[in-house]
């Protein structure tokens, strides 16, 4: 039985501001027992985080956030737990979704020049190090560095959010090969933090139901981003669909998050949890 379980955070892998070690230690600090490491589209942190929970002493199992293009142009994200992460059908498709990165950051510069924001490529480019990990989270960075916002949040709000300037869509992986890699490694798939996302009531219970019948498994119940009436509306979620519930903080540093590692409420008890059987 874990008492403080963590299934959702990031590291320097993808657009995290700690490196897999450091975020293990992070949470040991703050008394988490159950951690995964969940980077965008990534899993080349996993190794490092494995060998920093097993010196640590805390149970860790694999993560990974798979961006998803849903609906009328919308992005979701699945997040996968508890996989193989060596499996070479799982490596191909995220290496797969990686490739479209770097040529959507350049689409990105180019639009945020036109409001006033110029070098955003080059800039984005310095906090990710690597081209194929540039995501939004580094244009952000640069934008609240440059002066133009206060924080990364405000960034959001008013440039990189769709329909804002500096936004730029881009197909992603499909609900249903996302939740075949995460199958056919073994994983549990988990609809990431659902009311972060700009659906209407109609689309959100569209995606809960395809995400079921192609064998979707779990939903982030609690998250760092959903407040108490989120929680209990996604309670109802899960207790409607038969959905394991997560608990998740969406971690990606000191200062830039929601909420810390392991600072989250517990899951509702008549829940049953993702981690039930590991």
């Amino acid at each position: 039985m874990f008492n403080n379980p963590d299934l959702h955070c990031h590291s320097i892998v993808s657009d995290g501001l700690l490196s897999p070690t450091a975020l293990v230690a992070r949470a040991l600090t703050n008394g988490v027992d159950l951690l995964a490491l969940t980077d965008h589209d990534e899993i080349g942190g996993l190794d490092e985080a494995i060998v920093a929970a097993k010196d640590a002493g805390m149970r860790f199992v694999t993560g990974v956030e798979i961006s998803v293009s849903w609906g009328d142009d919308q992005t979701v994200h699945i997040v996968g737990l508890n996989f193989d992460h060596r499996l070479p059908e799982l490596v191909a498709g995220l290496a797969r979704v990686r490739g479209g990165r770097d040529a959507r950051a350049g689409r990105m510069a180019v639009e945020l020049a036109k409001v006033g924001i110029d070098g955003a490529y080059e800039g984005a480019l310095k906090y990710a190090g690597n081209p194929a990990l540039i995501s939004r989270s580094h244009f952000a960075r640069y934008i609240v560095e440059r002066g133009f916002a206060p924080d990364v949040k405000t960034v959001f709000d008013h440039w990189l959010a769709k329909g804002k300037p500096g936004y730029v869509s881009h197909p992603w992986a499909e609900l249903h090969e996302a939740l075949g890699w995460i199958k056919a490694a073994g994983g549990i798939a988990v609809i990431a933090h659902p009311c972060r996302y700009r659906l209407t009531a109609t689309e959100r219970r569209e995606l809960y139901v395809a995400f079921k019948a192609l064998g979707g498994q779990g939903i982030e119940v609690v998250s760092g981003s959903h407040n108490e009436a989120e929680q209990r509306e996604i309670a109802s979620v899960a207790r409607e669909f038969g959905f394991l519930a997560s608990r998740a903080s969406d971690f990606h540093g000191p200062g830039e998050s929601y909420i810390d590692l392991g600072k989250l409420v517990p899951l509702p008890p008549d829940l049953t949890p993702v981690w039930a059987g590991w």
